[in-house]
């Protein structure tokens, strides 16, 4: 109970002056997201934070409303104000698990802009951590993945990153407060569950305690390193890219041929973005690289919504036109 009491308190201290500000505990009533809103309830209020939750109600089992209602009533018994209760529809773009994350930070956005509160409050733990490098490195996701989850992303908040799940479990039992265990958090379909239910544990038994604890710190390291990186490619953007035509961009090439690896990648993905790129893959980078880097007289690639050319002595960027009925796709044209 102390060492939850403490992350939320620390997380706020970290704000500097929110007197009277609201922000919102995303809450579903599962153990993870119940012990941050009680560590709130029981915390904020004494610095001057008011605190309210939103409960989504993904409507994906029979008695989803019934959950959610069960948990906004337990919130505002914690003193909560206000509490909401948002039913969204999940799609299926992009796999189960993809489509419940949209739509639910869909509601989350509502939900800020009803009540007018300074951010959401997410529950991931160090657990939760620990999974999502797993995750990257099982499917070669880069570092947008290796680098976790940060602790502040614009408005959303994760108080809790440096706390095992346990520790949440463990302090909402001291509480004798109740919580409701999400039968989707067993069911080994989903890749997060059979990562956390047969790899974690077998990481344990084979290297020692304490993996959890190392992903979460090798994220960590990775997302300073990472943002050093993002940040010398945003100055190379800043200073180099210029709009020649309304959709159409170009950069210099002796901007750009003197770059590491590290920080070209970066830079090329955000010139391809300017021009409508979407879901860029390692691929797309490839193939941007080679431009620059083994030019051969390639091309124009097209990279889902933009299409990258050189010509003289810079990179060009625009967007694609889209033939009615077709999916751009990617490749050389």
């Amino acid at each position: 109970m102390a060492d939850l009491r403490r992350a939320v308190r620390e997380w706020a201290q970290s704000l500097g002056d929110t007197t009277g500000n609201l922000y919102l505990v995303a809450l579903s009533g599962g153990g993870d997201s119940a012990a941050l809103a009680w560590a709130a309830s029981q915390e904020l209020p004494k610095i001057g934070i008011r605190v309210g939750a939103v409960v989504v109600d993904h409507q994906l089992q029979s008695e989803s409303s019934a959950v959610a209602s069960r948990a906004a009533d337990q919130a505002s018994g914690w003193g909560l104000s206000p509490v909401m209760v948002k039913a969204v529809d999940v799609g299926t773009q992009g796999g189960p698990e993809d489509a419940a994350r949209s739509a639910r930070y869909r509601a989350f956005t509502e939900a800020l802009g009803e009540t007018g509160a300074s951010g959401i409050l997410l529950a991931h733990t160090q657990d939760d951590q620990a999974e999502t490098v797993l995750l990257g490195l099982a499917r070669g996701s880069g570092p947008g993945s290796l680098k976790g989850m940060a602790p502040r992303d614009g408005v959303f908040h994760r108080p809790l990153l440096g706390l095992p799940r346990a520790t949440l479990r463990g302090a909402l039992e001291d509480a004798g407060q109740s919580w409701w265990e999400d039968p989707h958090n067993s069911d080994p379909r989903f890749a997060r569950v059979r990562v956390r239910e047969a790899l974690m544990p077998a990481l344990e038994r084979e290297l020692g305690p304490g993996v959890s604890g190392a992903l979460a710190r090798t994220a960590e390291m990775f997302r300073q390193d990472s943002e050093a990186l993002d940040d010398l490619a945003r100055s190379v953007v800043a200073a180099s890219v210029q709009e020649d035509t309304p959709g159409q961009w170009s950069i210099p090439l002796d901007a750009l041929e003197s770059l590491s690896d590290a920080v070209l990648s970066r830079v090329l993905k955000s010139f391809a973005q300017k021009a409508g790129a979407t879901a860029l893959s390692h691929v797309h980078v490839g193939e941007m690289m080679r431009l620059v880097r083994d030019w051969s007289g390639q091309a124009e690639v097209s990279i889902s919504g933009a299409l990258v050319s050189r010509a003289g002595a810079s990179l060009h960027a625009r967007i694609a036109p889209q033939a009615p009925g077709k999916d751009e796709g990617h490749g050389i044209r």
